[in-house]
């Protein structure tokens, strides 16, 4: 199974990650996963001052070093069979010229072309939250690094629409998140994605 989740901060994109890879694991299966597009990388750069640093690399450098790990992934989700790969190259369209390099030209080269490469039993995930739910959990739980001011939430969501209604993919489709637990949400990605998996996948959701 090979999945892209993408939406806002505070959608549940790693909630659901996790979720999905432990539920890979009950049945044999590890699915390879990055979660570490947003910057800075919180997944795998655990030193505060690795990240703080991050945050302030120039433009030019940032936009590149985006466009290379984005590329580098497009190998590995032709790699693994089973992969999931949180934000990706979606999250770089809404999230890149907004707040990582505003004041650079938009990139020659457009992110939504590298689906081109990618397998077509990629499975694009988009998760929705109701703006208020999303400014409540800001408060509950704030990130050391946010990258969605809350006066933006209504454009990055819309944004997200847009990007996810572009694509390419031929399975794709949309989770309200809005009351979802982990396990809500996990079922509502497996009832999702029924109509969308591959007979390997169909036998792996059916094992115990």
């Amino acid at each position: 199974m090979r999945v892209i989740i993408v939406g806002t901060e505070y959608t549940g994109k790693s909630t659901l990650a996790t979720a999905l890879q432990q539920w890979g694991m009950e049945r044999g299966i590890r699915h390879h996963m990055d979660d570490h597009f947003t910057v800075p990388d919180q997944q795998t750069i655990k030193d505060p001052a690795d990240q703080k640093a991050m945050t302030e690399v120039p433009e030019s450098i940032m936009e590149r070093f985006q466009r290379f790990q984005i590329a580098y992934h497009v190998r590995l989700i032709n790699k693994y069979e089973h992969i999931v790969l949180t934000g990706f190259h979606i999250e770089e369209m809404v999230y890149g010229q907004r707040y990582y390099y505003p004041n650079l030209a938009r990139p020659i080269e457009h992110p939504q072309s590298w689906e081109h490469d990618m397998p077509s039993n990629a499975m694009l995930v988009l998760l929705n939250t109701n703006a208020d739910v999303i400014k409540q959990r800001m408060k509950d739980d704030p990130l050391n690094y946010p990258i969605v001011p809350e006066s933006d939430i209504e454009e990055v969501q819309t944004a997200f629409q847009e990007e996810f209604r572009r694509s390419i993919f031929k399975k794709k489709f949309q989770i309200d998140t809005s009351d979802l637990d982990a396990n809500g949400l996990l079922k509502a990605f497996l009832d999702g994605s029924y109509g969308l998996l591959e007979a390997a996948d169909l036998v792996i959701r059916s094992a115990k």
